[in-house]
């Protein structure tokens, strides 16, 4: 995690930038500019008429069922203390964030903010966040896998992508594999081993300044792991299962996109479309924003027999997944930020330290009488 989650005491707003909002959604419109400019034929609007409505209405609902597949994995996660709408403000603002920070910030941290402003304590919070990024981590676990056998009877990396395209999503595959397996066995099995490993990574010459952040921040995974491991298996199940519907209700999205405009092979694009998902992550604009836009092209077009569609299927999809969410998130946002402040997270670790040490002190208390009366 690249900024501690309970450790970050200035305001939230040090997570949204009004540059990085800009920049964005400058780059999206940018590239989604430059491949309407090369896929466009004069006859070609003339082909986008009210029968794809149908495709594009759906997408809209495939878009509101990963919204509310997440809400419910946070909801579930949060043992429902959060409402249904509390869990939408959280997904809306965590999606809007990742939306536009840089993929070293993402969301995870004013996912974290906005939950305690649902008034759920700091350290629940920390630990929800925590659970979600590991659930998203054995989704991939789950899929590369069947990604890699998929590959052997389908041209999931398309052949424009050339050598060096096959080379970078395997690199992508084996990254996103030993991340997962490495917080998986750390986070579930041995927290231990992974702070010893991770802290000394850490004592490296170019990394030793972020040392201390990095310890805090170990502890705090350590503590939480703990907490996690205390869970029935059967929760596990349950939030993994709302967590990898999420993630096929995304990677359907682009999928469908193509599908309302012409018909082209479900299995391949719904194959291409999760490796593109993965491919996404690693996108080094804020919110991958002109990088994603080119992996649609490169995944999806080639699907696409009118050369037309292309730029106009683009741009429908960025409209369902990136701009929609960019205007909710700013509304959620603003709603946030307009009501009345909750505790920073400092005070809030404050408060939360306190409520642990008067708890103990009254355990000490009764077990001092009990002992005294004995």
């Amino acid at each position: 995690m690249s900024d501690t989650l309970q450790h970050n005491t200035q305001s939230p707003g040090r997570f949204i930038s009004n540059k990085y909002l800009f920049l964005s959604i400058s780059l999206s419109l940018a590239a989604t500019a430059v491949v309407m400019y090369y896929t466009y034929t004069p006859e070609g609007f003339e082909y986008v008429r009210l029968k794809r409505l149908p495709g594009l209405i759906i997408a809209c609902v495939v878009a509101f069922l990963k919204i509310w597949f997440t809400a419910a994995k946070i909801r579930f996660l949060a043992d429902k203390k959060l409402s249904w709408a509390g869990a939408f403000r959280v997904v809306v603002v965590w999606d809007f964030t990742s939306a536009i920070t840089p993929s070293t910030i993402g969301g995870a941290p004013m996912g974290t903010y906005a939950m305690t402003r649902e008034h759920i304590p700091l350290g629940q919070a920390s630990a929800i966040t925590l659970y979600a990024l590991l659930l998203d981590q054995l989704f991939y676990l789950m899929v590369i896998p069947m990604l890699l056998i998929a590959g052997i009877y389908f041209q999931i990396i398309p052949p424009e992508a050339g050598l060096v395209g096959k080379y970078a999503m395997g690199l992508i595959y084996i990254t996103l594999l030993a991340y997962g397996l490495l917080l998986a066995y750390g986070l579930l099995l041995n927290p231990a081993a992974l702070r010893k490993v991770v802290s000394k990574i850490f004592k490296l010459p170019y990394l030793r300044r972020y040392s201390d952040k990095i310890e805090s921040e170990l502890d705090n995974m350590v503590e939480k792991s703990i907490e996690l491991r205390k869970k029935p298996v059967s929760f596990l199940v349950k939030a993994f299962i709302l967590s990898s519907l999420a993630w096929l209700a995304r990677a359907w999205l682009p999928t469908i996109v193509v599908l309302s405009f012409l018909p082209a092979d479900v299995a391949l694009s719904f194959l291409r479309s999760l490796a593109m998902s993965f491919a996404s992550l690693f996108m080094p604009t804020p919110g991958g924003s002109g990088g994603v836009e080119g992996l649609f092209v490169l995944f999806q077009g080639s699907l696409m027999d009118r050369q037309a569609f292309v730029g106009i299927a683009t741009f429908m999809w960025r409209v369902i997944t990136f701009y929609i969410n960019i205007v909710i998130g700013i509304l959620v946002m603003s709603w946030y930020f307009n009501n009345a402040p909750t505790d920073s997270y400092s005070e809030l670790s404050k408060k939360e330290k306190s409520a642990a040490a008067e708890a103990s002190n009254d355990v000490s208390d009764l077990k001092y009488k009990q002992d005294g009366k004995g």
